[in-house]
């Protein structure tokens, strides 16, 4: 891989795990679009899933104290079925679907919520939202969107969405990495993979840049938070949109 793309790659990580690191969510959207447009999808799809699990991970560590330990083994149910479920899909996105699918996500957040009344808590919630969000994340990089479709009418602070978030979306983007990279390899073999290196190198990134986004969240306030989040996503969401149109 180029010095130079490899560079690229390393600051996307720190700015967009430093945006995560304040609305757990958004930098992974930002991150999955860079990807998409100097690599391969396949390859795109194993940087991402790899940076993107150290840095939730990491996050969730930091929030550990609050993460809903019963909301997280609710969706872990559901995710298994949604990993079930992947094995009858043989369909995979090339870049123009993949920055259409990047493009419509964030627009659920314009959802009528008070429609829905999703709530994470509520256990048949959880295993739905598991299921939901592992198809998602798996095929379009990225699924924070949906997620947080069943976030907003929960009574948790800002500490409590980010750390339970973080430690569900660790683990969809560890399915994700795999769900990729044995196809790659069975066809290419191992030499397909990014090089170990620059993935190495993207874990201080990450790392650095969800310290420097929980130092930000702490100054936030439960409201804010919450305003910054649907507007930021929704920006993203055109600057995709416009994309995929460019490409078609």
């Amino acid at each position: 891989m180029p010095v130079l793309i490899s560079l690229l790659i390393l600051a996307a990580t720190l700015v967009t795990s430093f945006i995560s690191g304040i609305f757990g969510m958004a930098g992974g959207l930002i991150l999955m679009g860079v990807l998409a447009a100097i690599v391969s999808v396949a390859t795109a799809m194993i940087i991402h899933g790899s940076i993107q699990m150290v840095a939730n991970g990491y996050r969730a560590w930091l929030w550990r104290s609050h993460i809903d330990w019963r909301v997280f083994r609710l969706y872990l149910i559901g995710a298994a079925a949604g990993i079930g479920a992947l094995f009858f899909v043989s369909w995979t996105p090339n870049k123009q679907v993949l920055y259409l699918l990047l493009g419509l996500t964030p627009m659920l957040i314009w959802l009528p919520k008070e429609r829905f009344k999703l709530n994470i808590r509520r256990a048949d919630h959880a295993v739905i939202a598991g299921f939901g969000v592992q198809g998602l994340n798996t095929l379009a990089g990225v699924a924070g969107p949906l997620l947080d479709l069943f976030f907003v009418r929960t009574d948790m602070t800002r500490h409590e969405i980010v750390a339970t978030k973080s430690v569900t979306q660790c683990f969809s983007h560890l399915v994700k990495v795999g769900f990729w990279s044995v196809p790659l390899i069975s066809t290419a073999g191992w030499g397909a993979l990014p090089p170990w290196w620059l993935l190495l190198a993207a874990i201080p990134m990450s790392i650095t840049g969800t310290r420097l986004g929980a130092i930000i969240l702490q100054r936030m306030t439960d409201v804010s938070f919450r305003s910054w989040m649907k507007g930021l996503v929704t920006a993203i969401g055109l600057v995709y949109l416009l994309r995929a149109a460019g490409l078609y």
